[in-house]
């Protein structure tokens, strides 16, 4: 197998630490035993070299040998390729375990990261703009929740899938989105509570803190 290297931020605020995208990416490795190392790139530099690897200037990358691939979406389904832990083999489960990928994405957090925004900058909720997109998330977890309801895992077994739409959820449940959504939340403490996650989170919040150090 070639060497997995994921790369992330050298260093970021205390206020994104435990939510950098890079977690999934820790989380999926973890979770299939793949071996990998982790590299860093400069947070308050971001040149050339940095670009050519993930065009908005954001992390994390995974390098597979000559492969260079970014957005944590992309990255998880090469892994998943690799694992049969993080993807079934067959055809059928193989497109669901795609199609929930991509409505963690597109459905999901689509809705889910401008209300999530909105919270972490406390912006006023008696306005017509909030109302929007608290409905619009609303709308997007009134649908969610009889399927979370009816099932562990999105897909049959664990996968990718569920590594992001955990991940995305745990997001609004940090704000106490999922308040009259038991399902849903039920769904991230089981994902949140795997061995695989606690490590990657683990990880992740000491890379950030051994840079604190390095930085004073």
């Amino acid at each position: 197998m070639a060497d997995l290297t994921l790369t992330t931020f050298n260093w970021v605020p205390q206020a994104p630490r435990g939510f950098v995208r890079d977690l999934r990416v820790r989380w999926a490795l973890e979770e299939a035993a793949l071996p990998y190392r982790v590299a860093s790139a400069p947070f308050d530099d971001r040149g050339a070299a940095h670009f050519a690897h993930q065009p908005f200037g954001q992390v994390p990358w995974l390098t597979d040998g000559d492969l260079s691939i970014f957005e944590t979406g992309a990255i998880l389904l090469h892994l998943g390729g690799l694992s049969a832990k993080l993807m079934p083999t067959d055809p059928r489960g193989r497109t669901e375990t795609t199609e929930w990928v991509v409505a963690a994405l597109n459905s999901v957090e689509m809705a889910s990261l401008p209300w999530g925004m909105s919270k972490f900058m406390g912006h006023p909720t008696d306005t017509a703009a909030w109302k929007f997109v608290d409905d619009f998330l609303k709308l997007r977890l009134k649908h969610l929740e009889p399927v979370l309801a009816g099932r562990e895992w999105l897909a049959g077994s664990f996968s990718v899938a569920d590594i992001l739409m955990a991940d995305v959820l745990r997001v609004v449940d940090g704000f106490d989105g999922l308040a009259e959504r038991p399902a849903c939340r039920a769904y991230v403490a089981r994902a949140t509570a795997r061995p695989a996650f606690a490590k990657a989170h683990a990880d992740q919040m000491a890379h950030f803190a051994a840079a604190d150090k390095a930085r004073s």
